[in-house]
């Protein structure tokens, strides 16, 4: 049986780009191999739930950053604000802050400690690979909800290649993302360079100034060598960067952003900096019984951000915020050859894989609050800044994991992996007023974590298209030090969870349908809350709450009737509830709905490619995304209702060129995906950010 991915937004778009001179369009889906368990593999063959949107799906859908890709992955969610530090995975239900995420992000092999790496600009991705479940076992820390995989395009070896791809729409939208990659030595050394930028003017309007508050602006690359001086060993050096310069955050009172969107009032027009270098060096070794592979991850980024803190016309409050990371991370990892399994007996093989993982992270914070003469007493009659946080995080540690695979007759799979963990966190926290209004605050402590994962999975294959599987793992997430919070709230402790997990995966009409669908149940403890700080506006702590349940349910299905006609949906229902007894910053939170998870996400549509004359095709495409309503904090006093994002696409292909009409929030649907309690200043008790309106345009493309 080919390859094929769980995804119904990969499959959708293989078939958006014309077929070059010669070729057919096929009824067949195409095959495609995930690394969701660090190796290459037929995701129908893995015990776990996993979409995979690849490159071409990327491409054609113009999906830019990780959370748009997010779209096809079922009960996945991205809590994000516009600013694009700020975005949070929420996968069945498990996140948290940003410092300390549930769900890792890594970028070719490499994970982002820190979820403000994690959301970046595409450029020459490959793959994107939802994992859904705990990945502890694998994985290690902060995989407790799942795992994405973002992965380049590899260099070519033997022939140049490259395109150029620029829309532009309303709000004075442009983007511009190329490449090119070819042989510089045929068969044993190539190189890939590509670049871009993207930019649009706000979507919000400051009603003080006329101005808009919340653009856009970045400049991105990327640089690849691929060295493969024989066929068993391959060298790979890949250096990214990020340049942003970006406006405001768009936040502002909850119910004024329902009654006016896209409107705020503020006397100040701050921005949001970001700028991320990101050097990676893979080398890798294919032996005849073992194989062996190594990923060293070097990652620093820094962000400055310049924000009107009470979000009103009057001169109140502003945050000056500036933040600097450096991590450092090495993996070895040896397992068998993908081709030669050990041979127990007749009808019994084992294909294993065992690794280290070690790291290293600094992480500086120096967050001002600057109050307006009398604002915070009518005895303070000069200005007052607060340093709130000036803090340093210090972070190393270690893994070890191990797994092993045994295929009996070959129909069932045991599978049978864990690791250990071991960190080490210092944290140097400081939070004092120039002038000296009340006592500083400094707190100068360390801590030591560790834990070991588990994982056990079965999965039996019935025929080549159908099978069943069932897992059972442990999910860890580390404990550490907030940055800032209120006194005695400095530290908090690692959350645990099990997940049960059972699937069917099948295939049919020789290959031109699968349907894939899974049950999970989740019970973890000691659930990490970000919860806002009730003496700093707009600053947040992770907080240790009793604990959670997570049932539900996932489904995706793809067709292909017809050569030139895909069918595809996926969909995800999560009941996430906390547990009785349980506390959210000192609030009783039992039996409350989990923050920022809707009750179902779905996503349908319909592709269809007719070839016209000569190398000319004509494609359209429909597709809808939905999310079912949600909470926006942890006692439920506001959030979001149901709302439904239509996309739609149509386009002139030739064999090096394209031309596309496109619109996105067709309807102009009206939502705000992100909130959180703001009482005092703002009216409603929240300020948020609305989403994205209808944008639309022209897209074109040229390749060779």
């Amino acid at each position: 049986m080919p390859n094929r991915s769980l995804a119904a937004g990969a499959f959708l778009a293989l078939a958006a780009s014309a077929p070059a001179a010669g070729q057919t369009l096929t009824t067949t889906l195409p095959p495609i191999t995930v690394t969701a368990q660090k190796q290459p593999e037929d995701p129908q063959n893995l015990p776990v739930s996993v979409t995979a949107v690849v490159s071409e799906t990327l491409t054609a859908d113009a999906l830019r950053t990780v959370s748009e890709a997010g779209w096809f992955a079922p009960n996945t969610f991205f809590n994000e604000f516009t600013a694009r530090k700020l975005s949070n995975p929420r996968i069945r239900g498990i996140g948290a802050s940003p410092t300390n995420p549930g769900v890792t992000s890594y970028i070719d092999g490499v994970p982002q400690l820190n979820a403000n790496s994690s959301s970046i600009e595409f450029l020459d991705v490959g793959q994107v690979e939802f994992v859904r479940g705990p990945q502890s076992a694998l994985f290690g820390r902060n995989a407790l909800g799942g795992v994405i995989n973002i992965i380049s395009a590899r260099p070519s070896l033997q022939k140049w290649s490259g395109s150029v791809i620029a829309p532009y729409g309303n709000f004075n939208g442009g983007d511009v993302r190329g490449a090119t990659s070819g042989p510089l030595i045929a068969d044993t050394l190539a190189a890939g360079l590509a670049f871009g930028y993207a930019g649009r003017e706000g979507f919000t309007r400051n009603d003080v100034t006329g101005h808009d508050l919340d653009s856009r602006s970045a400049f991105f690359g990327k640089g690849q060598l691929l060295w493969k001086p024989s066929m068993r060993w391959e060298a790979r050096a890949m250096f990214s960067g990020e340049r942003a310069r970006d406006g405001d955050y768009a936040l502002n009172d909850l119910g004024s952003l329902r009654s006016r969107p896209f409107h705020a009032a503020r006397d100040v027009e701050g921005f949001t900096h970001r700028d991320i270098l990101a050097p990676t060096i893979q080398v890798a070794y294919a032996g005849p019984s073992i194989d062996f592979a190594t990923t060293t991850g070097f990652l620093k980024w820094k962000t400055d951000d310049l924000t009107d803190l009470d979000y009103t016309p009057l001169p109140l409050v502003t945050r000056t915020n500036a933040e600097e990371d450096f991590q450092f991370t090495e993996e070895a990892r040896i397992s068998s050859a993908k081709a030669a399994p050990v041979v127990l007996s007749d009808r019994v093989t084992m294909k294993w894989q065992a690794g280290v993982f070690v790291f290293t992270q600094n992480y500086t914070q120096d967050a001002i609050n600057t109050y307006s003469p009398f604002v915070l007493s009518p005895f303070v009659s000069a200005p007052v800044s607060q340093h709130s946080p000036k803090s340093a995080l210090d972070d190393h540690g270690l893994g070890i994991y191990g797994q092993g695979t045994f295929t009996v007759a070959r129909r069932l799979d045991l599978l049978v992996g864990a690791r250990g963990d071991f960190e080490s966190k210092q944290a140097d926290l400081n939070t004092f007023f120039i002038p000296t209004i009340a006592p500083a605050v400094a707190v100068k402590t360390g801590k030591d974590f560790s834990d070991v994962s588990p994982q056990f999975a079965a999965g039996y294959r019935f025929t080549p298209g159908a099978a069943v599987y069932g897992t059972v793992a442990r999910g860890f997430k580390a404990g550490g030090f907030n940055a800032a919070s209120p006194a005695g709230a400095e530290a908090y402790g690692q959350e645990h969870s099990w997940n049960y997990e059972g699937g069917v995966k099948t295939s049919a009409f020789a290959d031109r349908l699968t349907a894939n669908f899974a049950a999970f149940y989740i019970d973890w403890q000691d659930l990490q809350v970000n919860v806002p700080n009730p003496l700093v506006p707009a600053q947040f702590f992770i907080a240790n709450a009793a604990g959670a349940r997570s049932t539900g349910v996932e489904a995706e299905v793809h067709a292909r009737p017809d050569p030139g006609l895909d069918l595809f949906g996926g969909a995800g229902f999560a009941h996430a509830r906390f547990a009785s007894g349980s506390t959210s910053n000192g609030v009783r939170v039992g039996g409350n709905r989990l923050a920022n998870t809707p009750s179902y996400t779905a996503d349908f549509g319909v592709q269809y490619t007719r070839p016209l004359r000569g190398d000319l095709s004509l494609m359209a495409r429909a597709e809808a995304v939905c999310y079912g309503d949600y909470e926006y904090d942890d006692p439920n006093t506001a959030g979001q209702s149901a709302y439904t994002l239509t996309n739609l696409r149509a386009a002139i292909r030739a064999r090096h060129t394209f031309g596309e009409l496109w619109v996105r929030n067709a309807f102009d649907a009206r939502y705000v995906p992100v909130a959180f309690p703001y009482p005092g200043l703002a009216p409603s008790g929240f300020v948020g950010e609305n989403g994205a309106p209808r944008t639309f345009g022209v897209r074109v493309g040229v390749s060779f």
